[in-house]
């Protein structure tokens, strides 16, 4: 009876996302010969999948460049507002794509706040990779300073103390007592932000461009507007094998990160002294620029634009109205759906022993597949389902559980086993011990596994694209419908829109996780 809780998230990604893959690569491959390495013999691809490599790896590099020092400021001083600068690094992850796309173009686009003067100037960002990057950076860098503050938080103050009594600097003391004990965290955010950058497409899409489109932006052009079905799946058949070894390695490190208890952790201490109150000026300026400033930028463009009445109708519209209601129905049925299968999937991971961080590992299989891929292997499978709810719903649950189900899982990991075997051994049933015991201690990292859920339903674009019928246009969808028709007042509508599914997002977010008792949760992981 108990093998039914792997059977129900497995038997859901079978139907959901292996299937449908399947089917897509089998429409390409069936009618044509195509070599597996035809895409490494095409310069163009060839370079499409370098650049993707390469963004990928910049992306990193400076997210752990920039990440690090502003992990140990907040994991080591205490000063006012610490507690808001640690949930404000969360904003840019559950701010939607297409919005925080919109986002860097408000700032650095050719009409934004600070690429306007840059193009009056004949600086023209939008030919360079930077918007990309910066979209990268302000979209992962809170995954790298999140498990960089929890590491820290790690170290024992004994170690640390033993290295200062022995005549340690502070620099000496840091790559020899606080970086071995980090990096391993380090190593397992990292691999989640190029897994992001790597197999994302929406910032590609919007900020990319054609000239620094990533590989994922290439099997959508091929599948959507060349009907390439051969070249594209040859080449998304590479991209799942290498974000695919990526998932695992990602998962390996997590489950080698799972421990039950903490060491004593340093006390945070006030900065002192000119330098170290310059160093924490810094810091927040760091924060300011990277997580904050696009979202302020938007929410500027948007207040300017209703201010002007360009952009305030758009509100009243029934087609918003529309499209807001369809965004919360659709994102409320997938995040009761990914509850359940997340929980599932959790669950089961104790049933494999020593090879439950391979299960770990299964629950990425949707950040290794895109989108679109699903999106057209589902047409392509199920025609008879096309344009209906459930199938549309089913798509978003697919993207949306893997969250559920990571941070159930790392909550349940690191739950003492002492504390069921006592409830158990005062008589307490195995349902009675997990609804009075297990459940009250995971709740925490349940409603932030559903809070990511919701925000990640919320903006969806892709799947709202190609399932949906025109009755059903969402948020995302009527936001890629104003982009795509000239003239400023459908830029200014299509900012407006933004905003609002950005406080949507946010309120989503909030109301789900719920209050924060403490600055960080001992069993938080990056989602």
């Amino acid at each position: 009876m108990r093998w039914a809780l792997p059977a129900l998230p497995l038997g859901f990604v079978l139907l959901v996302l292996a299937a449908p893959v399947a089917r897509l690569l089998g429409e390409g491959l069936g009618g044509a010969e195509v070599a597996w390495w035809a895409v490494w013999q095409d310069d163009f691809l060839r370079q499409r999948i370098a650049w993707t490599f390469a963004q990928a790896a910049i992306t990193c590099a400076l997210s752990l460049l920039l990440g690090l020092p502003l992990a140990w400021v907040l994991a080591r001083w205490e000063f006012a507002g610490r507690r808001w600068v640690l949930r404000g690094l969360m904003l840019p992850f559950v701010v939607p794509t297409l919005v925080a796309a919109l986002g860097v173009l408000a700032l650095w686009g050719p009409r934004g706040w600070i690429g306007g003067p840059l193009a009056q100037a004949g600086i023209d960002l939008s030919g360079t990779p930077w918007l990309l990057l910066y979209g990268n950076l302000f979209f992962n860098l809170c995954l790298v300073v999140r498990a960089g503050v929890e590491a820290l938080e790690q170290v024992s103050a004994s170690r640390v103390a033993a290295a200062r009594t022995l005549g340690a600097t502070p620099w000496r003391v840091f790559w020899r007592v606080e970086w071995p004990a980090v990096a391993p965290w380090m190593a397992s955010a990292l691999s989640l932000v190029f897994l992001y950058c790597f197999s994302g497409f929406g910032l590609a899409l919007v900020l990319g461009g054609q000239r620094w489109a990533t590989a994922e932006v290439e099997i959508y052009s091929l599948v959507a507007h060349e009907l390439a079905l051969a070249q594209a799946s040859v080449l998304a058949v590479w991209m799942l094998l290498l974000t695919g070894a990526v998932a695992l390695a990602y998962a390996y490190l997590e489950r080698r990160l799972m421990a039950p208890g903490r060491p004593n952790p340093l006390p945070r201490q006030r900065p002192q002294g000119p330098w170290q109150w310059l160093a924490l000026v810094a810091a927040l300026a760091l924060w300011a620029a990277v997580c904050g400033a696009p979202l302020l930028a938007i929410l500027a463009r948007a207040a300017q634009a209703l201010w002007a009445g360009q952009g305030a109708e758009v509100l009243t519209e029934p087609q918003t109205r529309a499209a807001a209601w369809n965004t919360l129905r659709f994102s409320a049925m997938a995040v009761l759906l990914a509850t359940a299968l997340g929980l599932a999937h959790a669950l089961a991971a104790r049933l494999f022993g020593a090879w439950g961080w391979v299960w770990r590992g299964a629950a990425y299989l949707p950040f290794v597949v895109s989108p679109i891929t699903v999106a057209f292997g589902l047409l392509l499978l199920y025609p008879e389902w096309t344009a209906s709810l459930p199938l549309l719903v089913a798509a978003y649950a697919v993207l949306a559980y893997p969250f559920v189900a990571q941070s159930l899982g790392a909550a349940l990991d690191a739950l003492p086993a002492s504390y069921a075997q006592a409830a158990a051994s005062l008589g307490a049933s195995p349902v009675r011990v997990a609804w009075r015991v297990t459940l009250p201690l995971v709740a925490p990292a349940l409603r932030r596994g559903m809070a990511f859920a919701a925000a990640t339903a919320l903006g969806e674009f892709a799947v709202s694209l190609f399932l949906s019928r025109p009755e059903w246009t969402t948020l995302t969808t009527l936001i890629h419908q104003r982009l795509g028709r000239p003239g400023a007042a459908n830029l200014d509508a299509a900012l407006v829109l933004a905003a609002l599914l950005m406080l949507l997002a946010l309120l989503a977010f909030l109301l789900i996780e719920g209050p924060r008792r403490r600055d960080t949760d001992p069993h938080a992981r990056p989602a």
